[in-house]
């Protein structure tokens, strides 16, 4: 094979063999295919697509690009859970304890964040000492004891997927619905869970910025996960404003701990208890919806589910007192509160802009490597629909200084829209994908 051919090929609107898929993975991975051809064929693949056997291909020939844990060999049922990122987006860290404490077990490996949206990682290191680089045998370890564990992407997981990334971030051809599809599954099939729940988001906080899009991309992602033997559902969700009201690695990780208290704000509550609940019917734990949701309600209340989180937080290095006690978790030195310009009720809040403004606090990275401060952020104390006075609190900024708080507040105020009129509001779940 030549790779200028398979270029050709797929330019003028071929259809790819899963032989010729194998090859470019192989070759592009071992360095044989230089990157300007491997370009080349991302734009194509951009402009003419791929239909669902050759992205399922693609998919497998990433995962098996490098190592493979086979973590379904060790404990099932194993749940995996991926969310396509937002602001604000904390459900992971409420989601994986409440699921291990429901009885089924959880292996995630999760990423840093970067540009408008959080990472979970960045949020568990807001806790001292905690440790979320793992080898693989305490990986299988911590799972097998603990029922659960959340750790950092490993390199050695679809390498190929690490070299593509950079390459399509740099390319214009990130926004490719088989390229996206197969750089989120090839890691999951990598790390090999029997069941994968998918959050895919939409609007001004999220990648896609449509339900349209959202809906393809889950539809593809199921259709990859079926195919590979993995029980794949995936939730579209809402994140036209940021989820929850706390954005920002250590106040995001104590709204997680709110919600395992039982005592979270409503939106994000809801979302972390029926995702719960769909796991659990997936995995069988639970025969319908209602007794999933009974069961997540009594893990709540038993106080099992925080037990859960901090019990993880132990087993990887972290001080689980802070757990237990939130206020221990680091704070910023100013705390200064953001009056509302108007009376009225609000209309939208831009998402992004707000995670945007959140990370020259300090709370994310600018560029691959850029410190966090863990203990910058803001807090919302009104959402979409809710009606204020002019003058009543609207965001709490957490800053390094009197200074950064000052010089945020004119871009803060620019994310709100406002109305006289009552504001309709939209469901967060807008559909589940089932295979």
């Amino acid at each position: 094979m030549q790779a200028v051919e398979l270029i050709c090929k797929k330019r003028d609107g071929g259809t790819f063999s899963t032989e010729e898929i194998n090859w470019l993975i192989e070759q592009y991975t071992q360095g044989t295919i230089p990157d300007y051809q491997m370009a080349s064929l991302l734009m194509a693949i951009y402009w003419r697509g791929m239909d669902a056997r050759e992205t399922s291909d693609l998919t497998l020939a990433m995962a098996r690009s490098g190592e493979q844990l086979h973590v379904n060999t060790v404990i099932s049922p194993v749940i995996d859970k991926h969310s396509t990122g937002g602001v604000g987006d904390k459900v992971t860290l409420a989601v994986a304890p409440l699921v291990a404490a429901c009885g089924v077990a959880v292996g995630k490996m999760t990423g840093r964040g970067l540009g408008h949206t959080g990472g979970t990682v960045d949020k568990l290191e807001s806790v001292d000492g905690f440790t979320i680089e793992l080898s693989r045998e305490d990986f299988m370890r911590i799972l097998r004891e603990h029922q659960i564990v959340l750790a950092g992407q490993s390199n050695d997981l679809a390498p190929a997927d690490g070299k593509l990334y950079a390459l399509r971030d740099v390319t214009g051809t990130i926004e490719s619905i088989p390229l996206i599809a197969s750089s989120i599954m090839s890691k999951k099939l990598a790390i090999g869970a029997s069941h994968l729940l998918l959050d895919v988001k939409f609007g001004s906080g999220a990648f896609m910025k449509n339900i349209e899009q959202a809906r393809l991309l889950a539809q593809a992602m199921v259709a990859i996960g079926q195919a590979a033997g993995v029980h794949t559902v995936a939730a579209i969700t809402s994140m036209e404003q940021p989820l929850g009201r706390a954005i920002g690695n250590a106040l995001e990780l104590r709204e997680a701990i709110d919600i395992l208290r039982g005592q979270g704000p409503e939106d994000v509550s809801e979302l972390c208890y029926h995702e719960a609940a769909e796991i659990l019917v997936m995995t069988q734990k639970a025969a319908t919806l209602a007794e999933a949701e009974q069961l997540v309600a009594q893990t709540i209340q038993s106080g099992a589910a925080l037990k859960k989180l901090a019990e993880v937080i132990a087993a990887q290095q972290g001080n689980a007192q802070q757990i237990l006690q939130p206020e221990l978790l680091p704070v910023a030195p100013v705390r200064s509160m953001l009056p509302a310009p108007r009376s009225g009720y609000i209309a939208a809040i831009n998402a992004e802009g707000l995670g945007l403004a959140s990370m020259s606090l300090g709370a994310g990275r600018f560029k691959k490597g850029d410190p966090v401060d863990h203990r910058t952020g803001l807090v919302l104390q009104a959402k979409v629909g809710n009606h204020i006075q002019a003058g009543d609190p609207l965001i709490e900024i957490h800053a390094r200084d009197e200074q950064e708080a000052q010089q945020i507040q004119s871009a803060l105020l620019a994310c709100y829209q406002w109305s006289d009129h009552p504001i309709k509001i939209h469901p967060l779940i807008c559909d589940i994908i089932r295979p």
